[in-house]
C-alpha cells in the first residue's frame, strides 16, 4: 500500500476540504458568526484528522495490535485523538472569535456590550479590562480572514464572565450586517477542487480503494 492510493487521498483530504468549504460560505455570509476559542480549535482538530490518521496514526500503528484488534485498532486510536483534542481544548485560555467582521465594526458592537454588563470596565488601546466580570483580554485581527479574536490577558479568568460577555455579544451581532469577504471565494475554491479531486480518484479505482480499506482494517 503506498501513502497516495485513493482511499487514503480521501481520507486525507476529505476532511479538510470540508473544512475549507465551511469556511468559505461563513466569509462570504453577510452575517458575523461569534464562536469560542475551544470551539474553533475543535474544528481545526477535525480538519487535520484526516492527515493524522494517514500520518502518525498508520506510521506508529502497532502491528500486533492490528492483528489482534482489526478494524477496532482505529476506533481506539480516533478516540485517543479525540481525547487529546478535548484535553487541549479544556486547557486553552478563554478565547472569542468573531469571523466575517473588521474591527471597526465590531468596535461600537463591543463598547455597547461592555458598558451593559461592567460600569468599571476600562479601555487601553486594544486591551479590555472588566473587574466586575472578572475579565482581562486584547483584541487581535487577522484581516485576511475578516475575523476579531478577543484572547484572554493574564491567568486570572472568570469563566462565568466570559460566559456572559459571549452571550451578550452573540444576541448583539445577531442584529449586524456585514459585506462579504472576498477571500471566502479562494477558500471556497480550494474546497470544491479538493472535494472534486476526491470524488475522481475515489471513482476511477473502485477496486483499488476496496483493496486499501481492508488491508486497513486488516480483513
Amino acid at each position: 500500500m503506498t501513502f497516495m492510493d485513493p482511499l487514503h487521498v480521501a481520507i486525507a483530504l476529505g476532511p479538510l476540504a470540508t473544512y475549507l468549504l465551511v469556511l468559505g460560505v461563513l466569509n462570504l455570509s453577510s452575517r458575523p458568526l461569534l464562536t469560542t476559542g475551544g470551539r474553533d480549535a475543535a474544528a481545526l482538530a477535525m480538519a487535520i484528522a484526516g492527515l493524522m490518521v494517514v500520518g502518525p496514526m498508520e506510521l506508529f500503528l502497532v502491528e500486533e495490535a492490528a492483528v489482534l484488534y482489526g478494524g477496532w485498532v482505529w476506533a481506539i486510536m480516533l478516540a485517543a485523538y479525540a481525547l487529546l483534542v478535548v484535553l487541549v481544548v479544556l486547557l486553552l485560555r478563554p478565547r472569542l472569535v468573531i469571523y466575517n467582521i473588521t474591527l471597526e465594526q465590531l468596535r461600537p458592537l463591543l463598547a455597547d456590550v461592555v458598558a451593559r454588563l461592567d460600569s468599571e470596565a476600562r479601555w487601553a488601546g486594544e486591551s479590555l479590562v472588566m473587574p466586575q466580570l472578572g475579565v482581562q483580554l486584547h483584541l487581535e485581527v487577522i484581516p485576511m480572514l475578516k475575523n476579531v479574536q478577543l484572547v484572554s490577558s493574564g491567568p486570572e479568568q472568570s469563566l462565568p464572565g466570559w460566559r456572559q460577555l459571549e452571550t451578550e455579544l452573540a444576541a448583539a451581532l445577531r442584529r449586524a450586517r456585514t459585506s462579504p469577504n472576498p477571500y471566502g471565494v479562494s477558500l471556497l475554491s480550494f474546497g470544491v477542487l479538493m472535494a472534486a479531486a476526491i470524488t475522481y480518484v475515489l471513482a476511477r479505482d473502485p477496486g483499488g480503494v476496496m483493496q486499501a480499506l481492508n488491508e486497513m482494517l486488516r480483513r
